[in-house]
């Protein structure tokens, strides 16, 4: 790991190296976050694994003039500065990326950028619509995907400085609905297994950047698209343009990604195991959109991370206006679908994991709280208390 390819005449993959990762850059509009990344594996160098598929990381963000030439080259022909919002994402001296166009459509030339087995992509268009991305690099490089970790601006009403972590999906939306930002009406994404570990990682870069207090790093709860089949998580710098430039948080995301991935030398953080006694996974229910309770839980070391729901993704009809008896069967709305669709794509993302659906108690009446904890009894999903979980 971290050895870069320089050979991407070569589309066939070699099995005595290891696979490939990458990056993209995008852009993201409305109340959502606007800029991001997800990570993508490139074929074209020889250094594919058929044992392990490649992983893609993807940004969109918009060039700025210090970052390319006339020749649309990175400026000094340093392909290791690219930009996470307005500020440059500073990968170390040593992390040489590899450039060379893939097309995922006939008239789409996305950039990729190679760094033994991560893969950058950069373009331009809205992230949240890029469907199937996973499958269409599979589909022009011939190799599947093992995860997707997009970069994205993060917009919130409170501008509060933020470095956000979250998986993605819209599983309560009900079938008639179009999804604001993305995904599928009842889908929820397989959650990529880093986010516990890299969100805890983050915490330690963020506090010796000096970052901590001003800027909170904190879990998302589960929302908007784009669909995609394997792994999936975000990484958001948020939450107003003076913050989505500033180097400091873009560099402490760097440094995420590259002792997460190991990139160094070292082993990387939040490989999914699910053999070493520590596999308990959170699957969170209640609470707010930044999940306080379910991060009480989750910043202990050993949790891993499923699905959050928040109160908005859990929608239940009150039975005291329908005039019936209350019932887990009689309260309507699409809690039901939307819990049942999180916890098979959590259980699909963690195979052999344990997994606990932890409740925010206080943000649910004790009727919502009832008949949520009858519905999870009827599906064999356990409730964990805190102390559950370690």
């Amino acid at each position: 790991m971290g050895e870069s390819c320089s050979n991407p005449s070569n589309p066939r993959p070699n099995p005595s190296r290891p696979p490939h990762r990458g990056i993209n850059r995008g852009k993201r509009g409305g109340v959502l976050p606007s800029a991001l990344a997800h990570v993508a594996i490139d074929s074209s160098c020889p250094c594919g694994n058929p044992s392990r598929p490649p992983r893609v990381l993807f940004l969109r963000s918009s060039p700025s003039p210090e970052d390319s030439n006339s020749n649309g080259e990175a400026s000094g022909g340093d392909h290791r500065r690219r930009r996470f919002g307005g500020a440059r994402l500073r990968l170390p001296r040593y992390a040489r990326l590899e450039r060379r166009p893939i097309y995922l459509r006939p008239s789409e030339g996305m950039e990729s950028f190679a760094n033994g087995d991560v893969r950058l992509l950069k373009h331009r268009e809205n992230i949240v619509a890029e469907d199937d991305l996973d499958l269409r690099w599979e589909a022009a490089t011939g190799e599947p995907v093992s995860e997707v970790i997009f970069l994205s601006r993060h917009t919130a009403v409170s501008n509060r400085p933020a470095l956000t972590v979250h998986p993605i999906g819209v599983p309560h939306l009900r079938e008639d609905e179009t999804p604001p930002q993305g995904g599928r009406p009842g889908w929820a994404s397989l959650p990529n297994p880093r986010i516990g570990p890299w969100l805890r990682l983050l915490r330690k870069i963020a506090h010796s950047k000096g970052l901590v207090p001003e800027f909170e790093v904190t879990l998302e709860a589960t929302h908007h698209g784009p669909i995609v089949h394997t792994p999936t998580m975000f990484l958001e710098i948020g939450s107003t343009e003076e913050y989505w430039g500033r180097q400091d948080a873009a560099q402490a995301m760097a440094l995420l990604l590259w002792e997460g991935f190991g990139l160094g030398g070292g082993d990387g953080v939040g490989e999914w195991k699910g053999s070493d006694g520590k596999n308990k996974v959170v699957l969170g229910l209640g609470g707010g959109h930044y999940a306080p309770r379910h991060m009480d839980i989750v910043v202990k070391d050993g949790v891993w991370v499923g699905h959050l729901l928040s109160g908005y993704a859990l929608p239940m009809e009150d039975p005291n206006q329908q005039n019936v008896k209350t019932s887990e069967q009689t309260i309507g709305g699409t809690w039901k679908q939307s819990i049942k669709a999180s916890y098979e794509a959590t259980r699909a993302a963690f195979p052999g994991g344990e997994i606990l659906a932890h409740l925010d108690q206080k943000s649910f009446k004790g009727w919502q709280k009832n008949a949520i904890a009858s519905f999870l009894a009827e599906q064999n999903i356990k409730i964990g208390k805190p102390q559950d979980f370690f």
